[in-house]
């Protein structure tokens, strides 16, 4: 993301002036009328977050996660490494592509196909939160980590940054919905959680189950908004 100086973001300074606006205006300063960055809906693929104690377990002492390829978000990347999962049923799931960089706490995200496959009873969850979750096995190269929790099910969420959050009309935590447009498949995806950042790009993440029942690959719009209240009639 291009840096203004050395402390302050794009997104921050055009914040700001929306503030100084609002206050001169005595109101809420109008929401842009334009986008400030393109929508971009991505298909997050099973994947795990590696503590560093875990890489070197499953690694070896000293390993360093190695950059395959990066990510849509700066700073993100797809590791070389994967490492395999096994679930209570003693089902398997192989190569399954860490990301990095490391994170203080392990965490594997999983589709609900793959929770099934694994029989394990996964709760869907924001990234980070792991209080209550199932654990399962973690086996690489070197070693065997065995986790107590961390296995979730990522809730579809969108990262904004506050520039994108004030075109959309909305504030971090708010549910929004996005309509995919595809040939038979065409859905609204209700429910995506706003994750606001002033230092990232504007994109969807939808699991693969997802992805693939609105062919998301095929798709020819998208479109994310605020889901309006209400308008029934009460006699």
């Amino acid at each position: 993301m291009t840096q203004l100086s050395n402390s302050i973001s794009r997104s921050q300074v055009e914040q700001l002036v929306r503030q100084a606006l609002s206050q001169q205006l005595g109101g809420v300063a109008p929401a842009p009328q334009t986008a400030p960055n393109p929508l971009v809906v991505n298909i997050s693929a099973r994947h795990i977050h590696l503590s560093q104690e875990h890489l070197e377990i499953l690694f070896g002492k000293g390993a360093q996660l190695e950059v395959q390829k990066d990510l849509y978000q700066e700073g993100y990347f797809a590791a070389t490494q994967t490492v395999a999962v096994v679930g209570p049923r003693r089902r398997m799931i192989p190569n399954v592509r860490v990301l990095g960089p490391c994170r203080g706490d392990t965490q594997v995200e999983l589709a609900f196909t793959d929770t099934i496959s694994l029989g394990l009873d996964v709760p869907i969850r924001i990234s980070g939160d792991l209080k209550g979750t199932p654990g399962c096995v973690l086996m690489g190269p070197k070693g065997v980590v065995e986790l107590e929790f961390g296995v979730i099910r990522a809730a579809r969420h969108v990262h904004m940054s506050p520039a994108d959050c004030a075109y959309y009309g909305c504030s971090n935590g708010d549910n929004l919905h996005l309509r995919i447009e595809s040939a038979g498949c065409t859905t609204v995806l209700e429910d995506v959680v706003v994750r606001e950042n002033p230092e990232v790009k504007l994109e969807v993440h939808i699991d693969t189950d997802e992805g693939n029942a609105v062919d998301l690959d095929h798709a020819t719009s998208v479109k994310l908004y605020v889901p309006e209240g209400c308008k029934c009639k009460h006699s």
